[in-house]
């Protein structure tokens, strides 16, 4: 197999502040994210604006946008301008509003302020991928905070395409061709869904076949796209085996070279590309509020 060499990350990710238009670009790490300034995402963005945010989406994968007062109606909107904002079918694990559909509710506190303990609650979220577990997976989602405990709860995310990059070509070889099964049953904390079975047999796993390896539809590059890890399983290999090669994949994947954790203010939108990037959450005290709102937006098949 001929692939380029891994590119220089200071090469193809600018890691000082540049100007686009109206707004300035302040990347968050050298690998991932980049801060947006001089963009009120509560108003109507100009064609131009819209165009150059989505350019520097595609170069960092995920974007920070401080100090936002939005509401339901306009988190919607400025979702829209990235494709078509979905509603995802109701669980006990997905809260939603019922005026705005499209607004996944991810809180410890329910519309009573009672605590509650389904979902992620105050759980750590494990590095995982939004709705993979879904034969089409949305291609993004925004992340808006409007209750944040006084630590914890901070948001990390991992840059996939250098990930795929990074591999050697040796390893690279096990998995291209290979699909895995991303595992419908259980959240992101590990929590069982209702309406399934307590499956422990991997290679029973309910859920869609993806690729590890798929495509940007947009910037035609390869990324690496594992989903989560527990109970995921590698068709046409033994359990032991495809264990051994998930735990190899996801250890070089989830190193902190690739990741940028952000710490959350009242406020701060988070953008990220679920086809590039994966995220997880920390865990925080439950004595403390955390409530957010989330969009996705819907995307393609991966391939």
């Amino acid at each position: 197999m001929q692939r380029q060499a891994a590119p220089n990350i200071q090469a193809t990710i600018p890691d000082k502040p540049y100007q686009i238009g109206k707004i300035t670009v302040v990347p968050t790490s050298p690998v991932i994210g980049a801060e947006i300034r001089g963009v009120d995402i509560s108003q109507d963005l100009s064609a131009e604006t819209a165009f150059a945010i989505t350019q520097v989406w595609h170069t960092h994968l995920v974007l920070l946008f401080r100090g936002q007062d939005l509401t339901p109606e306009q988190h919607i909107a400025f979702s829209a301008y990235f494709g078509t904002p979905q509603s995802p079918n109701r669980t006990s694990f997905t809260p939603m509003t019922e005026k705005y559909p499209e607004i996944i509710e991810v809180m410890n506190v329910d519309m009573d302020q009672k605590r509650i303990e389904y979902s992620l609650s105050n759980a750590e979220a494990f590095w995982h991928t939004d709705m993979s577990y879904k034969s089409i997976p949305p291609l993004g989602s925004a992340l808006y905070s409007r209750e944040v405990p006084p630590s914890g709860g901070n948001t990390c995310v991992s840059n996939m395409y250098l990930a795929y990059e990074d591999m050697p070509e040796a390893f690279l070889e096990e998995i291209m061709d290979k699909s895995a099964v991303h595992d419908a049953s259980r959240n992101s904390a590990g929590r069982l869904r209702p309406g399934f079975e307590d499956e422990q047999d991997p290679s029973k796993t309910p859920g869609p076949h993806h690729p590890l390896v798929r495509i940007h539809p947009e910037t035609g590059r390869k990324a690496l796209f594992l989903g989560r890890r527990p109970y995921s399983y590698i068709p046409g290999l033994s359990v032991e085996d495809s264990e051994d090669l998930l735990d190899r994949l996801w250890a070089h994947a989830t190193q902190d070279k690739y990741a940028w954790c952000h710490q959350w203010d009242v406020g701060d939108l988070l953008l990220w590309d679920n086809r590039c990037a994966m995220h997880r959450r920390d865990p925080f005290d439950i004595k403390h509020r955390r409530v957010m709102h989330r969009t996705q937006i819907a995307g393609n098949r991966p391939y």
